[in-house]
């Protein structure tokens, strides 16, 4: 598949929160405010461009079948393997985060640390290996923009959700919708607007 359109597609069109609905918990609790949402988003894009190349790595060398030895399938491992490397890099980010920029790990909170079971990450790494096993991924450099597409898109849309809620806290929404109940909405709605990207290719 070639880079740029693999870029696009998984920035716009199979965007992490608008076409599969993942990492909502820290996506729909961490958008409340701009600054927040961009180290957040940030931290998730950084994770996802060192653990999906280095997933795809272990699974076309160590894990696929016959890569390490004819006759031996360790697929089965990919899951726990993918957890451990997400983990992995996510110790590192938050140990990062906390050295240069006391005050957003303040504000991030348990959701730093949460990054490692944020599924927006993983759902990363199985959709690499999915692209693997259907030929449209074929080279380490392709996971590596799949990788960036990913995070770069889960970011934008924690961004524009924080923009967007920022805005509301001067609106007049009805007392029942307030908080969770208008940020479902409003990602509902940014949900089928990113719709029109569908069949997009350059």
């Amino acid at each position: 598949m070639d880079a740029l359109n693999l870029f696009i597609r998984s920035v716009f069109i199979d965007n992490m929160v608008f076409a599969f609905f993942f990492g909502m918990c820290s996506y729909i609790a961490v958008s409340k405010s701009v600054k927040t949402a961009l180290g957040l988003g940030l931290a998730v894009t950084f994770v996802q461009v060192m653990t999906v190349p280095l997933n795809y790595l272990l699974y076309e060398h160590v894990l696929r079948a016959d890569a390490l030895i004819e006759g031996v399938d360790l697929s089965f491992l990919t899951f726990i393997v993918f957890i451990a490397t997400i983990a992995a890099f996510t110790q590192l980010v938050e140990m990062v985060v906390e050295k240069f920029s006391p005050s957003l790990y303040n504000q991030l909170g348990i959701f730093l640390p949460l990054i490692a079971v944020n599924c927006a990450i993983m759902g990363g790494s199985l959709f690499m290996q999915q692209k693997v096993d259907a030929l449209e991924m074929t080279s380490f450099g392709e996971s590596v923009v799949y990788g960036l597409g990913s995070g770069v898109g889960w970011w934008l849309a924690i961004v524009m959700m924080a923009a967007i809620r920022e805005r509301t806290t001067y609106s007049n929404i009805p007392k029942a919708l307030k908080g969770p109940g208008i940020a479902f909405i409003i990602t509902g709605l940014m949900g089928v607007a990113f719709l029109m990207f569908s069949g997009i290719q350059l």
